[in-house]
C-alpha cells in the first residue's frame, strides 16, 4: 500500500465561525506530485472524517472535520479550526493567503498507469489532510474571509514573512518494507536545504538572508540617525556586492534530465507474478508433440509419445543504496526524501530493464540480410517481413512488437517516400504506421513499437540487434514487488535506505526474437 500525499486549493476561511473550506480531492483531474502526474479516479476515496495539521506535521494538529461529502467532481470539506495560537495564525495565514493550500494523505493499493505516465488511482484511504503554504493546483484560491469583530487589523507591511518549515519522517525504524507502503508521493513543497554535517547524499551550503520585519526595523532606525542600520539597509540594497543578503526563494519542482521509470523492453514482451519462495523456479515445457498422419483402413495409426521438461528460469535480485546524515533527513524538506526515492525507483526501472533487453538481443535470432548502415524503407520492410516469418516458424505465434533504440527511432523518422514521410504523416497514402517524435510508443508495418534507451553499448547506434521482432508470449518477465530497506546507524548518525527487488527473465520458445544484422 502507498502513500500519497497531493495538495488542493482551500475556497473559503471563515474567522467567525473559526472554519477553513475547500476541496480537498478533485476526481478524474491530474495534478503533479513528485513522481510525476497523479489522477483520482471518480469515488476513488470515500469521504471519511480525519484531523487537520500544519504542513504535514502530526504533532501539530490545527483542527477536525466538521462537514465532508463527495460529489461527481470530488470530496469537499469544512474543518473547525481549535482556538490555540496555532489555529488562529492558520485562519489569518488562510485569509491573508500566506497558507491557503489543502494536501490531502491518502494510503493506495489499487491504481493504474496511463501511457502519458500518470499514476491513476482506483481506490484508496484517507488518513489526514493538512494546511499548507502552496498548492499544486492555483486555480482555486480563497474566496471567502470574514473576521470577527474586534480582531487585529492585519496589513501587509506588519506581516512577517514565516519560515519555511522543515520536516523529517514520522517513523525511526530498522525494518525490511515493501516499497509500497514507505513511498510517500508529496507535490509543491518548499526546500530548505542548509545542512552543514551530512555525510553523504544531498547538501547545499547555508545562505544569509534577512527577514521583512528586520529589514523594516533597521529602515526605521537608519532614518532616526542610526548609522549601523543605514549600513544595513545599504548593504542589503546592493545586491551585486552583496546578493547573499537578499532573499532567494526555491521553488519546488526538481529538474531531473537523467533518469525516467519507462521500462520499453519488459512491456515489449509478457510479464508474470514471480513465485512467493526461492532463488529460481521451474516451468514444464512440451519438447516433443503427438503426431497424426493419414492412415489407411485398418491401418495402424500414427504414434509418437508426447514429452515434456522443466524449463529451469534463475531468480536475480536489482538493488541500490544511498546513505546520508540524518540531519538531512529530520532538518530538510520532505521533498528531498521523496525525490530520493523516486530517483532509486528510476534506477531500479533502468537496471531490470537493461536485464530484459540484454536477454532479448543474445537470444535473438540474426538475420541473415546483413546491412551496411541503417536501413533504408525499402530495407525495413525486408527486415520486418523476414522477422515474422522466422519467429512464427520457430515458435508457432505472432511477431507483434518491434523494440528500438533511439538511434534506430531516429532513422524511423526519417524515412520517406519521394519527400513524404512514411510513419511520421497523419494520414499520408502511403502510411505504413506510426512513429512520432514526443511518443516512444508507435506502429511499424503493424507491428506495436516500443523505444528504449536502456541498451547497452553493443546495440547502441546502429548496430546488431540495435532492433529486434518480438513475440512477446516467448519471453516472460516476472517480477516481485519493490522493496524499501532502511537502518540507522546510531554510532555516526547516518541513515542507510535501499531499494530493491527480485526479477527473472524467462526465454521460454527459442528464436522468439529476430535481430538486425550489421556488417
Amino acid at each position: 500500500m502507498k502513500k500519497l500525499i497531493t495538495p488542493i486549493a482551500i475556497t473559503a476561511a471563515d474567522s467567525n465561525s473559526r472554519t477553513i473550506t475547500g476541496r480537498i480531492v478533485t476526481f478524474e483531474e491530474t495534478g503533479n506530485a513528485s513522481i510525476g502526474k497523479v489522477q483520482f479516479a471518480k469515488n476513488s476515496i470515500e469521504a471519511t472524517p480525519v484531523l487537520l495539521n500544519l504542513e504535514h506535521d502530526r504533532t501539530r494538529r490545527i483542527g477536525k472535520t466538521l462537514l465532508i461529502q463527495s460529489t461527481d467532481q470530488g470530496i469537499d470539506a469544512t474543518f473547525k479550526i481549535a482556538e490555540t495560537t496555532a489555529g488562529n495564525d492558520a485562519l489569518v495565514e488562510a485569509a491573508e493567503g500566506l497558507r491557503d493550500g489543502f494536501s490531502v494523505e491518502v494510503y493506495f493499493d489499487e491504481y493504474e498507469t496511463l501511457k502519458d505516465g500518470t499514476v491513476r488511482i482506483l481506490k484508496g484511504e484517507m488518513t489526514g489532510v493538512a494546511l499548507t503554504s502552496e498548492p499544486a493546483i492555483r486555480s482555486a484560491r480563497v474566496a471567502e474571509v470574514a473576521a470577527t469583530e474586534g480582531e487585529q487589523e492585519i496589513s501587509d507591511s506588519t506581516i512577517e514573512p514565516e519560515a519555511q518549515p522543515t520536516e523529517g519522517e514520522d517513523e525511526v525504524e530498522d525494518t525490511v518494507k515493501d516499497a509500497s507502503t514507505a513511498e510517500t508521493v508529496e507535490a509543491a513543497q518548499s526546500v530548505t536545504a542548509n545542512v552543514n554535517a551530512a555525510v553523504g547524499g544531498w547538501t547545499t551550503k547555508p545562505r544569509l538572508e534577512f527577514t521583512a520585519a528586520k529589514y523594516l526595523e533597521n529602515t526605521i532606525r537608519a532614518s532616526l540617525g542610526d548609522e549601523n542600520a543605514r549600513q544595513y539597509v545599504a548593504a542589503a540594497d546592493d545586491t551585486t556586492d552583496n546578493a547573499g543578503l537578499v532573499p532567494t526563494r526555491q521553488l519546488t519542482e526538481v529538474i531531473n534530465g537523467l533518469a525516467n521509470t519507462t521500462r520499453s523492453a519488459v512491456d515489449s514482451i509478457s510479464r508474470g507474478v514471480l513465485p512467493d519462495a526461492g532463488m529460481s523456479f521451474e516451468i514444464p515445457k512440451i519438447t516433443t508433440m503427438p503426431t497424426v498422419a493419414e492412415t489407411a483402413e485398418a491401418g495402424t495409426p500414427s504414434e509418437t509419445d508426447q514429452a515434456s521438461s522443466f524449463l529451469s528460469v534463475s531468480v536475480k535480485k536489482y538493488a541500490g543504496q544511498q546513505t546520508f546524515s540524518v540531519e538531512l533527513l529530520d532538518r530538510t524538506s520532505p521533498l528531498f526524501f521523496n525525490e530520493l526515492l523516486t530517483n532509486m525507483s528510476a534506477a531500479y526501472a533502468k537496471a531490470t530493464d537493461l536485464a530484459v533487453y540484454t536477454a532479448l538481443a543474445s537470444g535473438a535470432t540474426a538475420d541473415a540480410t546483413t546491412l551496411t548502415t541503417y536501413p533504408t524503407a525499402a530495407e525495413l520492410l525486408g527486415f520486418v517481413s523476414r522477422g515474422a516469418a522466422s519467429v512464427y516458424s520457430n515458435t508457432q505465434g505472432f511477431a507483434r512488437n518491434i523494440l528500438a533504440n533511439t538511434s534506430q527511432w531516429a532513422n524511423l523518422m526519417t524515412l520517406n517516400d519521394s519527400g513524404r514521410p512514411i510513419y511520421m504523416a497523419a494520414q499520408p497514402s502511403n502510411a505504413g504506421g506510426s512513429v512520432r517524435p514526443d511518443s516512444i510508443r508507435g506502429n511499424v508495418a503493424g507491428l506495436d513499437l516500443y523505444v528504449t534507451a536502456n541498451v547497452p553499448s553493443a546495440n547502441d547506434t546502429d548496430k546488431d540487434d540495435s532492433m529486434l521482432i518480438i513475440n512477446p508470449t516467448a519471453y516472460t518477465w516476472y517480477e516481485s514487488p519493490t522493496y524499501r530497506l532502511r537502518a540507522d546507524v546510531i554510532a555516526s548518525g547516518q541513515v542507510s535506505v535501499s531499494v530493491y527487488g527480485y526479477g527473472a527473465i524467462a526465454t521460454k520458445i527459442g528464436a522468439g526474437a529476430f535481430g538486425i544484422n550489421k556488417t
